[in-house]
């Protein structure tokens, strides 16, 4: 890649007029932390970078009335350090938390590990089981999409030349609602997700499951909201036998892939016990709120 190659524009017109013109292969700088070791080691070799860090509006959060906005390229250590949205969503932040390194979340990003599209993303399930959607900028304006809809297959996205997500938008988490996110891998840290699964529940004044998302991880090449598996739970108490019911969806729903960190088998057997650790720990927060 050419010196010419890069640019760091300071508005998402400038970054959308720049992508939207690219001839060749164009990519997004949202913190650098994969597309940088994709560059160096020859796995990519891309025309234009356009790296977004400098768009103020990319790089804020924002509590408002209706939930929080969080920009695409706010890192992960920024997200870390707001109290007001850790309170709000702590399975998200479990996610985020696990985005490698400290030094690594200086500089990544929710956009940039949505969009690097990996189907063992650890921030992905909890961003899709917390109901977010991306606010998404383009040559033809801009256009709101669910996150769960962001992925089309490893390393694919549904975003078009010339866009660019801004900000996704977290709604305001009703009373009695609790997130988590958990994942099963060899080390305890600094690894890839073997089965990851995001919980969201709400539960009534009487203790009823009155909604519920189940997101899984790494068992299939796109993250899987596994509907069967949160019906399961909705219009239970969410006891044994409904978290039971669940575990049992969240089998059937998966289709993974054997490789060196797991089995096909494992990896169906093994979602289950996560998607239930995941639904009872989300259910101690539901009540505590």
């Amino acid at each position: 890649m050419a010196e010419e190659g890069y640019a760091a524009p300071q508005t998402v017109e400038a970054a959308v007029s720049l992508l939207g013109a690219a001839n060749g292969d164009a990519r997004v700088m949202a913190g650098g932390t994969d597309i940088l070791v994709q560059l160096h080691a020859d796995l990519i070799d891309p025309d234009l970078i356009v790296d977004i860090k400098n768009i103020p509006e990319l790089c804020t959060i924002t509590e408002e009335a209706d939930g929080f906005r969080v920009g695409a390229a706010v890192s992960g250590m920024a997200l870390m350090d707001h109290a007001g949205f850790n309170a709000a969503w702590p399975g998200v932040m479990e996610g985020v938390a696990l985005i490698g390194s400290i030094q690594v979340k200086g500089r990544a990003s929710i956009g940039g590990n949505l969009c690097n599209a990996s189907p063992a993303a650890d921030s992905v399930p909890p961003l899709i089981a917390a109901g977010a959607v991306a606010n998404i900028a383009g040559p033809g304006g801009l256009r709101v999409v669910p996150v769960e809809d962001i992925i089309t297959g490893p390393g694919a996205t549904s975003l078009d030349q010339g866009e660019i997500i801004v900000s996704f938008t977290f709604p305001q988490s009703p009373a009695h609602s609790g997130d988590c996110y958990l994942r099963l891998t060899p080390r305890t840290e600094m690894d890839i997700a073997v089965v990851g699964a995001g919980v969201n529940l709400t539960m009534d004044d009487n203790g009823v499951c009155v909604a519920a998302r189940v997101v899984l991880g790494a068992v299939a090449p796109t993250p899987l909201l596994a509907s069967d598996a949160a019906d399961a739970l909705i219009g239970t108490q969410v006891d044994d036998a409904a978290l039971a019911e669940m575990a049992t969806a969240t089998s059937a729903a998966c289709d993974p892939i054997s490789d060196k960190r797991g089995t096909k088998q494992y990896r169906i057997k093994t979602a289950a016990v996560i998607a239930r650790r995941a639904a009872e720990r989300a259910l101690e927060r539901a009540r505590a709120n």
